[in-house]
């Protein structure tokens, strides 16, 4: 039986993005969010929510950006070229953020305001040009002999303008529904209620996305809109309508762990059905996950690196989050 290392991989490098995207998501959304309050200790709660494990969220970031270069080196070489202003965006975001989740601690309370600044505006420009990164693949890059063909300013357009203030809104959504979840009292009052609007917002974007989309790429609009592909693409925007109502009953009840569950499970589904839209290209139009695969010989070496190494991840990440489970206080801490 030959085994399908190109599509392992595909699979492999999916569900690290996806899990950088869920669990870096919930504290660049902490971020964005933080000039809704100008309470310092309500700040310093939004902080220490995160404080033990968003260093080793962005473990997946490295996973699956270097997991591309290696495995599927033909797609890196186009697509790294089309985008290297957002992703030099990101990573001084990334920077800046970081630089200020520790230096907020440690400075004086007239040099607090300027890192609260920069812990907002690096979560901010990371999380738009994550979103610009988005819009530029799907939106489709220009090859020509196995080169990026297409111009400096290509990853700006309105679709990916669009798509990058879609996943700013919806890391805004994963970040007051973590805090719904983590916090006590007035401050979780408050994210609740902000969790309210976030919903809306990202609601309203992953509408104009699902109408905008199929007009890019008339294959996205077959799979969409064509049978047989209908049988297998409807229940994706069924799934998604069901997860809103949940989500909005959640927070309409007063529910603590609801909302961010159901967010996740959004966050599930759309990823989902953008790999609908991709399948079974890595670069949309251009090549599928064949053709911009390295040798299998090296995606059978890799691999035995990942079955080792990906456990690893696993499991020091799921006893993080359990060490550091339950509410957290200002006085206590987690109890």
């Amino acid at each position: 039986m030959m085994i399908d290392y190109p599509l392992i991989w595909g699979f492999l490098i999916a569900v690290a993005i996806f899990a950088y995207v869920v669990l870096d998501g919930f504290d660049l959304g902490i971020g964005i969010l933080y000039p809704t309050t100008k309470d310092a200790d309500e700040r310093t709660l939004m902080m220490n929510s995160v404080a033990p494990v968003w260093d080793g969220n962005e473990t997946w970031l490295i996973l699956g950006g270097g997991g591309l270069f290696a495995v599927f080196p033909l797609a890196y070489s186009v697509i790294m070229p089309a985008v290297y202003a957002p992703i030099i965006g990101m990573l001084i975001g990334l920077i800046f953020r970081g630089v200020a989740f520790e230096f907020r601690f440690k400075s004086s309370e007239e040099r607090r305001p300027f890192w609260d600044l920069s812990f907002f505006a690096g979560s901010l420009v990371a999380a738009f040009c994550q979103g610009l990164v988005l819009g530029t693949l799907v939106k489709g890059i220009t090859v020509v002999d196995r080169t990026y063909a297409g111009g400096w300013w290509d990853w700006l357009s309105p679709f990916s303008v669009m798509t990058g203030l879609a996943v700013v809104s919806g890391y805004a959504l994963l970040g007051s529904t973590w805090l719904v979840m983590k916090l006590e009292g007035r401050p979780q009052e408050h994210f609740r209620r902000l969790s309210k609007y976030t919903a809306i917002l990202l609601v309203g974007f992953l509408l104009l996305v699902s109408i905008w989309m199929p007009f890019l790429n008339e294959d996205i609009m077959v799979k969409w809109f064509s049978f047989p592909y209908l049988l297998y693409t409807f229940p994706v925007p069924l799934l998604v309508a069901i997860t809103v109502l949940v989500l909005w009953r959640a927070l309409m009840r007063d529910s603590d762990y609801t909302p961010f569950l159901a967010s996740l499970v959004l966050f599930l589904l759309t990823y989902v059905g953008l790999g609908i839209n991709i399948y079974p290209e890595i670069v949309p139009g251009v090549y599928t996950l064949w053709e911009a695969a390295a040798p299998d010989s090296s995606l059978k070496f890799l691999l035995v690196g990942a079955v080792i190494l990906i456990p690893m991840i696993l499991a020091y990440t799921a006893y993080a989050y359990y060490v550091f489970r339950g509410k957290i206080k200002s006085t206590e801490g987690y109890h």
